[in-house]
C-alpha cells in the first residue's frame, strides 16, 4: 500500500526561517530516507528556492493565486513558485482563506503550469465542494483544533470519515490529507485507518526542540 503523506507547514513560525528551517528540511529528508514515508515541507516564500536546491523533499508554497503573469503586482503566481522550485502549494488555508471562485482559479493555475494542489477545508461540505474544482489533495483541518494538543484523528474522527465519504462520492480521483493537531505516530495511523492518505502539520514539528524526535515517532507506526 502507499505510505501516508506527511506535509509540514513551516508558517512564519520563527523557528522555521532561515537557518531553522533548513533544520528541519534536514531532518526530515533523513527521516523520509530512513522510512521510505513521503515527507513534504511547506516553507514561507523566501526559503522556496533555497530548500528547494538543497534538499530533494517535495517543496510547497503556502499559498499562490490564480492570476497569471503580468502586470498584478503583490500576486504570487504559480509560474512564479514552479521558478522558485515548488512542487505545489497550500491553497485556502484557514490562516490564508480566499472565496471559491479564488481557490478555482489557484487550483487551474497549479494544474496548468504542472504543480500539485492541496486544498484546505473546514467541514465536511466545504471539503465536497473543493473536491468538485478536481484538486489533487483536500486537507480537512478544523480551524478550533489547530496548534493544539489533541488531533482532529482523536477528537473528530467523523470529520475524518465524513469528509472522505464526501469528497469520493463527488471526485474519487482527489487525496485526502487531514490537519489539526496531528503530533504523534498514533495520530497518523488513526487518520490512515480512517480512509485518508496522509496528514497535514505545523506546531508540533516547527516548535520542537528535536525536529527529527517527533519526525521519527510520526513514521513510527506506518
Amino acid at each position: 500500500m502507499e505510505k501516508p503523506f506527511i506535509l509540514i507547514n513551516l508558517k512564519t513560525y520563527t523557528e522555521g526561517t532561515g537557518q531553522r528551517a533548513h533544520n528541519i528540511a534536514g531532518a526530515a529528508q533523513q527521516v523520509a530516507e530512513e522510512s521510505g514515508v513521503p515527507i513534504g515541507i511547506a516553507p514561507s516564500y523566501m526559503n522556496l528556492h533555497p530548500l528547494s536546491m538543497h534538499y530533494s523533499l517535495p517543496v510547497y508554497a503556502q499559498h499562490v493565486d490564480g492570476a497569471e503573469p503580468g502586470a498584478r503586482t503583490g500576486h504570487v503566481t504559480a509560474e512564479a513558485i514552479r521558478q522558485a522550485g515548488a512542487t505545489g502549494s497550500l491553497v485556502n488555508h484557514s490562516e490564508r482563506r480566499i472565496t471559491l471562485a479564488e481557490i478555482d482559479a489557484a487550483v487551474r493555475a497549479l494544474r496548468e503550469t504542472g504543480l500539485i494542489s492541496v486544498v484546505c477545508s473546514n467541514n465536511v461540505s466545504t471539503s465536497a465542494a473543493a473536491a468538485a474544482l478536481n484538486p489533487d489533495y483536500v486537507a480537512i483541518e478544523p480551524p478550533e483544533l489547530i496548534g493544539g494538543t489533541v488531533s482532529v484523528s482523536q477528537a473528530n474522527p467523523e470529520i475524518i470519515t465524513g469528509t472522505v465519504k464526501a469528497v469520493h462520492a463527488v471526485n474519487p480521483g482527489v487525496k485526502i490529507l487531514t490537519g489539526a493537531g496531528i503530533h504523534s505516530g498514533e495520530c497518523i495511523k488513526i487518520a490512515s485507518d480512517l480512509g485518508t492518505h496522509g496528514v497535514l502539520l505545523a506546531s508540533s514539528v516547527v516548535k520542537a526542540k528535536a525536529p527529527i524526535a517527533v519526525l521519527r515517532d510520526l513514521v513510527s507506526k506506518i
